[in-house]
This record gives C-alpha cells, structure tokens and sequence, in this order.
C-alpha cells in the first residue's frame, strides 16, 4: 500500500480512524474474511474527499455498513474499505417523514419509528444491516420492502459529487437498485411512514421477531437467507428437496433449521462457504 496514501487518509480522517490489515471477519455477520489493505472509518463530510483521494492514487475503494450481506474472499480486499456504521448514524423525525443516516442500523431505526407512532418500518426491525445497505439491495422481509417507505436519498458519487435521487430515480427492484452500477455511496436516506398507535407498531415488530427467532438459525454467524427466491418457489424449500440439509464443507453449513442459509458453524473460511 502505498504510504503517501496512507499518510494523506491520516490527515484526512485521523490516526484514530484508519487501521491498515484489518481483518473483514471483524467486520461481515459471517465473521469470515481476509485482511483489508486499509480500513477507515470517516465522518460523513469526509466523503467527498476520500473519493478524490483514492482517484488521485486509483486505488479501489470498498463501502461497507453492518457487514452482514457480505462474503468477504480469505485473501481480503486490496484497497480502501470505508465503513459507515457509527459514523454515520443520526436521526430526525419531523411529521411522517425520518432522515437517517446511512451507517445508522435498521433495527434502531425501526425503534425510532415505532416510538414516534410511525409504521412501515415493521418489517426491517430483525434485518442486521444498515440504512444505506438496505437502500444498495433494497432489502425486504415480510412482505415489505425498501422502496415501499423511501422517499429519497443523498449520495455520493464517483467523481465525490453530492447529489439526491428519488424513489423512481433508484430504480428499485427485488434486491436492487441503480446505486452499485453508478458507483454511488448512501450517505443519507428520507423516509416517509404513516401515523399509527405506537404500541401497535411495537407489537407487529415483537411478532415478526419472534417469527425469525422460530425459524432462522440466528445462533450462528451468517449472511442471512443466501438466495434469491426463484419465481414461483423458495429457495430455501428446493435446497431441502434436493437433500442438501445440514450440507456440511469444513465449518461451513446449509443450515438444518432454514436450508435457505450458509452458516459458519466454527472457523469457516470464504472458500468453504
């Protein structure tokens, strides 16, 4: 890596802030992953400037929130990993509307909803992601989805521009959108809810929770469900069908309580998986 970049994402971010060989299995839900050449963890107006930065030098640059929809490679990830949890976690609320930042966690900001009487966010209150990841795939659970309470979003581009797209600008599909394509970073989402009883809302969030915990292997490290659902079908019903239950390579696992999830059961690398 090369030390004048290192030097000058120092002084861009702070000592404090850049670590380099970090290992990505401190940072995925599978707890699987090799060494980033560098990680940082910037202040959002830090952005625009890091983008630049890594242009100047052409070093890859990776975004990551939560961790948790990713299979990191055993070897690691050459080049910059930035990472948006904490740094980039605030909310506001004002009428029906949240802005919240992209690092911010989907589950708090599910609790935040729910405090305020705001519904729609019910769904994602078990998802372990963050904002802004839930925006790149347009995550979804329950018969919910992203695009369903997004009203726009604030990025950053690749030249380090701020620009907002709307809902119908994000080309929001079944875990996509036009984010990963265009090089774009979530740094700030508005979402619009609907009033409802606070309690009710709560209510409807302990009874999808209690759904998860019944029949997702939340016990063990994972990615969550692995697979898109084929039209017509679900995954993780065909993956059973085929016999592939409790499927076992090294730590890695098809899990033998939800077939449609890999589970690290102990030390599984990324080839295993």
């Amino acid at each position: 890596m090369n030390r004048q970049f290192v030097s000058e994402l120092q002084a861009i971010v702070g000592e404090d802030r850049v670590r380099e060989m970090e290992p990505m299995s401190r940072h995925t839900t599978f707890r699987v992953g090799g060494p980033a050449d560098v990680m940082v963890w910037p202040k959002e107006q830090c952005l625009p400037q890091l983008i630049r930065l890594c242009r100047h030098y052409e070093e890859p640059y990776y975004v990551v929130g939560n961790g948790s929809n990713l299979l990191v490679a055993d070897k690691g990830i050459r080049g910059l990993v930035i990472v948006t949890v904490q740094n980039h976690a605030r909310l506001s609320a004002e009428g029906n509307r949240i802005t919240v930042g992209a690092g911010t966690l989907l589950s708090g900001t599910a609790a935040a909803a729910a405090e305020r009487g705001l519904a729609g966010m019910e769904f994602a209150s078990g998802i372990p992601g963050s904002i802004g990841g839930a925006v790149v795939m347009n995550a979804g659970a329950y018969g919910g989805e992203m695009k369903d309470i997004i009203e726009s979003v604030v990025v950053v581009d690749a030249e380090g521009n701020e620009k907002m797209l709307t809902n119908e600008e994000l080309e929001l599909g079944y875990r996509k959108s036009c984010i990963p394509q265009n090089g774009y970073i979530v740094t700030k989402v508005i979402l619009k809810l609907s009033k409802a009883d606070p309690e009710e809302i709560r209510e409807r969030m302990r009874e999808l929770n209690e759904r998860r915990r019944m029949k997702q292997p939340l016990e063990y490290p994972s990615a969550g469900s692995t697979f898109k659902r084929p039209e017509g079908y679900y995954a993780g019903k065909l993956i059973m069908d085929a016999g592939m239950q409790g499927y076992q390579v090294g730590g890695a696992q098809v899990s033998e309580k939800h077939c449609g999830f890999v589970i690290n059961k102990g030390e599984a690398t990324a080839q295993q998986v």
